[in-house]
């Protein structure tokens, strides 16, 4: 299989002393103890080097160079090539950790175990490290990403929508769609999964979900607002001058009311920014936007996480601006 380069070497010696042959083309970035025991590296030799730092303990058995940790997202990959190497070749990566190899969202507290299908029946099981799950799992239904067996990028979104609750579905299936996911194979995918757990719950979230919302942020308040009767805001839209020219592009308008909304965090200010510009720069080259959008008439509302966790008082604020905008 392949490996993606970014993995640093670790030099075979060093200060006199054995160490294991990590290297950035290698084949895998997971090394099994047996694969260490091969260079002739010793149990205590491999307990040492885990104790100072050199190495890191992905699972029982299995060990990567500490470097190669660098979030919770490559330590869930990390522990996914650990697990399928020490697993039958018949399970496939599913759910949240088809989503991590997918980089669809994932949440941190998904991440402690690696999910597996098997298409079979029965013999579902939860274990420290794995969650299997069994079921109908059709050849096309799975693909290969650096050489590890996954379900399809439609047949995760499904799997998930069946499983997560309806905001963190919505974001994922979002995702989904805005990396080109299409609209028949996620049908398509539905339509194969008829009749399993949570089928219906899948089929209101693909309903919902719409490939225009560039985070997950932005997906949650759709739910959030959905949910608190807010009435459905048009995404992406293009505010325009009296001259034609662009003025700005809000996550969220309600026209009618001539109110936009903006759903504000940290990863999107870094997408806004650009070569050789700070946060300051974006943050004040959005006022200025924000102003002019206020020159046209327009009332801009503006929330972060914390505003999604008291919605009520966020749907306070939306329906004040409503008023203002609708008497203009």
């Amino acid at each position: 299989m392949t490996c993606r380069s970014r993995y640093p070497q670790i030099p075979v010696a060093l200060y006199g002393r054995r160490r294991p042959e990590w290297s950035a083309g290698s084949v895998n970035t997971v090394s099994l103890a047996r694969d260490l025991a091969a260079q002739g590296l010793s149990p205590d030799e491999i307990a040492r080097l885990s104790r100072t730092g050199e190495l890191e303990r992905v699972r029982r058995g299995a060990y990567a160079p500490r470097t190669t940790v660098a979030d919770d997202r490559e330590r869930h990959r990390l522990l996914v090539e650990a697990t399928v190497r020490q697993t039958s070749e018949a399970a496939v990566v599913s759910h949240g950790s088809a989503a991590a190899l997918h980089d669809l969202p994932i949440w941190s507290d998904g991440l402690t175990r690696v999910h597996l299908t098997r298409d079979r029946p029965t013999g579902a099981k939860v274990r420290r490290y794995v969650h299997q799950h069994s079921g109908p799992l059709a050849p096309d239904e799975v693909t290969e990403i650096d050489g590890i067996r996954v379900t399809t990028l439609a047949r995760t979104v499904v799997d998930l929508g069946r499983s997560l609750p309806f905001a963190r579905s919505v974001a994922v299936t979002d995702a989904a769609l805005a990396r080109g996911l299409p609209v028949d194979a996620l049908h398509q995918s539905l339509v194969g999964a008829a009749g399993r757990t949570g089928i219906g719950a899948a089929r209101r979230t693909a309903a919902f979900s719409d490939g225009r919302s560039e985070s997950v942020g932005e997906s949650t308040s759709r739910v959030v607002l959905f949910q608190s009767g807010v009435p459905t805001p048009q995404l992406q839209y293009e505010v325009f001058d009296l001259t034609g020219g662009l003025v700005g592009r809000s996550d969220f308008c309600w026209e009618e009311q001539r109110t936009l909304g903006e759903f504000d965090g940290k990863v999107k200010y870094g997408r806004l920014l650009k070569p050789g510009q700070a946060a300051s720069d974006v943050v004040w080259a959005e006022k200025l936007r924000e102003d002019r959008l206020r020159d046209l008439g327009w009332q801009v509302v503006r929330w972060v996480w914390d505003d999604l966790a008291r919605p009520r008082a966020l749907v306070e604020r939306l329906e004040r601006a409503f008023l203002r905008g609708s008497r203009r």
